[in-house]
């Protein structure tokens, strides 16, 4: 029997989801028509709100290696990422599959990729709020949603971050989260209405006061008495000043490097405060203790804890995250409860501006 060989795919099928729904008709552009953002015979068909289908004609040569991407009209209306930039290009390879699924959270409009109006509001809560647990004293400012002042009737939830300095704003030497504008980006799909409250490093002392442990290199850890003062302290008069909602379901806490070690460790100390957890490229290398208390966590409550590392961060960040993550999935009894997302980027180094790509992805899956 002569076997029959299969001739590759000449045609292809792109299956598109959105959740910005408008009035904009969807093309497809690429190297197949040089890029040219409005083509009618690209155009894809609207199948449901949010949905769209098109099929290349299989008289069109199209090129093995097919790279495109999806324009509301033009390319002043062309599809964003999570986070409201450009991403690459997509690519598929001709004959390997027959249809592909896409979904774009965001377009660009008018060559415009947020809207000022949905930048939250930023207070400073104090430039010099004390610390009685460290003796010392910090600047510490909340970003409200938009609507906050607009909607006196409406309560949200809160998500503690460590850092401040470069999360927002001009940022620092060190480079900026921009988290007041991925939050805007959010916002245009109902995705950022949560209470940012950000909280200066102690600069010298950052080491110190995020580490919850003691190490000789580094002396007596400070880690257990910052979070003493953020649950007991700070946490209450957030609450009180502000409509959040109180709760450990609606009650988050994040950070990046040391600030996301100080967050795993929240999330397992302090469970009852904390059911959110943004835990970006931690400094597990610090102690190996971590794992001790990762062992003995139980949580019969739901928590989310989003990891995330870079493999150009050093040969032992990813090992540690998955030794992390294969530890807290492995508790059996009551983790049925506890969600766990754990994202390695093969590209991603240790600096603000990864952990600000990763923030809208993560706020999102913790939050929404």
């Amino acid at each position: 029997m002569t076997a029959t060989i299969q001739a590759p795919t000449k045609t292809l099928k792109l299956q598109l989801t959105t959740p910005v729904i408008d009035d904009r008709p969807i093309y497809v552009s690429g190297n197949f028509c040089d890029w040219i953002g409005n083509i009618d015979r690209f155009k894809m068909e609207k199948v449901a709100p949010g949905c769209y289908e098109f099929t290349f004609p299989a008289e069109i040569d199209l090129p093995e290696n097919l790279e495109y991407k999806y324009t509301k009209g033009d390319w002043n209306h062309v599809e964003l990422d999570t986070g409201g930039t450009a991403p690459l290009n997509r690519s598929a390879t001709l004959g390997q599959v027959d249809t592909i699924q896409d979904f774009v959270p965001h377009w660009r409009e008018e060559g415009v990729s947020l809207n000022d109006d949905l930048m939250p509001v930023t207070e400073l809560l104090s430039e010099s709020y004390e610390i009685p647990q460290l003796a010392t004293n910090r600047r510490i400012q909340v970003l409200l949603p938009h609507n906050y002042h607009e909607q006196p009737d409406r309560h949200y939830p809160t998500l503690y971050l460590t850092d401040a300095q470069n999360l927002f704003g001009e940022g620092s030497s060190y480079g900026n989260w921009s988290i007041d504008r991925k939050l805007a980006v959010l916002s245009a799909r109902g995705r950022g209405d949560v209470i940012i409250i950000a909280i200066d490093h102690g600069d010298k002392e950052r080491i110190r006061e995020f580490s919850p442990y003691d190490t000789k290199r580094h002396g007596k850890g400070k880690g257990k008495d910052f979070l003493k003062f953020i649950t007991r302290t700070l946490k209450p008069e957030i609450d009180n000043k502000y409509r959040t909602l109180p709760d450990r379901l609606n009650t988050g806490i994040g950070g990046s490097s040391l600030g996301g070690l100080l967050a795993a460790y929240a999330g397992l100390m302090h469970p009852l405060v904390f059911s959110k957890l943004m835990i970006f490229s931690p400094s597990l290398w610090l102690s190996p203790r971590i794992y001790f208390d990762a062992v003995h966590f139980f949580e019969p409550f739901e928590s989310r804890m989003y990891l995330y590392g870079g493999k150009r961060e050093g040969t032992n960040m990813v090992r540690n995250l998955e030794s992390l993550y294969e530890t807290l999935g492995q508790q059996g009894f009551g983790y049925d409860r506890v969600h766990l997302n754990l994202e390695i980027d093969p590209l991603g180094k240790h600096n603000e501006a990864r952990w600000g790509e990763e923030f809208p992805r993560a706020l999102e899956w913790l939050y929404y």
